[in-house]
């Protein structure tokens, strides 16, 4: 056994007794090189499957209101800082956001998240909007209901999980070093604060990150580190897909492999959570997105991203049927 397959072994025992790497042994886990992807894979399979099993969660989002946010986030084409040219529009109706919901689940969705640009939700009219669309969706009583609207207040947060909100999605994208090359027009506090509010309030609570910024190993070490101390519950994956316009769009951070490697990363340091793939997935990964799972991924996003396209659901219902998996019920 060569020291890699040894260093493996022991970080895979701490995996499977369920308390996951330290900030060192992932440290020492980040050394290791992308080409040894192969050798990791067996591992980070092993523990997926020792707490997830087969069962695989998918959701799908709609884009409910796009554009015209003030933040400067480097790699969003929503913000009006950058000149991207997508389609921006208020909140849309209700009415819609229930159609898209009864599409995903046609998709194969189990969760469906309503996704709003901008720092936060605070118009009157926006919030009303929002608790019927989620009364409607709860009334198919099929959909785990899921929002992301940002930096939201602990009243606003209440009010919506009255209407039958259950998940609340709130990315703090990087790690805390990292974050002010991300973003300078908010501070990361703001974030902890969100995701920590919904977790008090007994929501699921989905946050994550986006890779490919430029951030290195140890920024990814600490993100994990952060969303493990704050005990999230699934953890959505995104990999940079560079945006024209952005000061990001000439990025290209990442290989398919060190894709792979930050998926693992996050399985060993948080063995026991929903590692969640999402936004990047078709671009980074290409003809290598069925290793996701062997990675350690127990879910992906089904369907349309915020502003550009996904591939056809069908096809990743099929992909896991050939993968000898099954979508969550």
């Amino acid at each position: 056994m060569n020291d890699i397959s040894k260093a493996l072994k022991k970080a895979e025992e701490k995996a499977l007794s369920g308390i996951g790497l330290c900030h060192e042994d992932a440290l020492r886990f980040s050394d290791i090189p992308e080409d040894r992807i192969f050798e990791i894979l067996p591992y980070s399979d092993r523990i997926r499957r020792r707490f997830k099993g087969v069962e695989v969660n998918l959701c799908s989002i709609v884009n409910a209101k796009s554009g015209l946010c003030r933040e400067d986030c480097s790699f969003c084409g929503q913000s009006i800082k950058y000149s991207t040219g997508i389609n921006a529009y208020p909140m849309i109706e209700a009415e819609e956001i229930v159609s898209s919901a009864l599409r995903a689940e046609k998709s194969g969705a189990r969760e469906f998240s309503i996704v709003t640009s901008g720092t936060k939700i605070e118009k009157k009219s926006d919030v009303s909007t929002l608790k019927k669309a989620i009364s409607g969706i709860k009334e198919t009583g099929r959909l785990e209901t899921c929002a992301s609207l940002g930096i939201m207040k602990r009243e606003t947060l209440e009010e919506l999980k009255d209407a039958g909100l259950e998940s609340y999605h709130h990315n703090l994208e990087t790690s805390r070093s990292f974050f002010p090359n991300v973003c300078t027009t908010h501070g990361y506090d703001e974030d902890v604060a969100t995701v920590r509010a919904a977790g008090e309030l007994g929501l699921h609570v989905c946050s994550g990150g986006i890779f490919g910024l430029g951030e290195g190993w140890k920024d990814r070490v600490e993100l994990a580190g952060t969303l493990r101390d704050l005990d999230v519950d699934s953890v959505p994956i995104n990999f940079l897909n560079p945006r024209p316009g952005t000061p990001l769009e000439n990025a290209r951070n990442l290989t398919p492999l060190e894709c792979l490697k930050i998926i693992a990363l996050f399985r060993f340091m948080l063995p026991s959570k929903d590692i969640i793939v999402c936004g990047g997935r078709d671009v980074n990964l290409r003809d290598m997105q069925s290793l996701i799972f062997a990675a350690g991924a127990n879910g992906m996003m089904v369907g349309d991203y915020l502003t550009t396209k996904g591939r056809p659901p069908a096809d990743d219902l099929r992909m896991l049927e050939d993968l000898g998996l099954k979508p969550k019920a």
